[in-house]
């Protein structure tokens, strides 16, 4: 069995404002001059969490992660209007121009 990376914390987070009642959370860590990865967590209702982050090798990766709509860090907690596919995937693509992340 492999063993996770350190620990690390983040070197930026924040909230994305939608255009409805959600904030959704996204963090960065490793190196910003990494190969981007965006991690995205299971579900229903769980979210990211500190080991989430160790399971890339930091010094390689500019690693994103980001709590989906109505999860864990994200507002409203467990909010579902206008929780769809399409608005996780505007989620994803607005979380990619915020970070200045050209492609994942």
């Amino acid at each position: 069995m492999r063993e996770l990376y350190p620990e690390i914390e983040p070197f930026a987070s924040g909230f994305l404002e939608t255009s409805s009642s959600h904030a959704v959370y996204y963090e960065q860590v490793g190196n910003p001059a990494g190969i981007p990865v965006l991690f995205i967590h299971g579900g229903p209702g769980s979210g990211c969490n500190e080991n989430h982050r160790r399971y890339f090798n930091p010094e390689k990766y500019h690693i994103v992660l980001f709590d989906q709509r109505g999860c864990n860090r994200s507002t409203p907690n467990g909010g579902i209007t206008d929780n769809t596919t399409a608005k996780l995937l505007e989620d994803i693509e607005q979380i990619r121009s915020i970070t200045g992340i050209e492609k994942f």
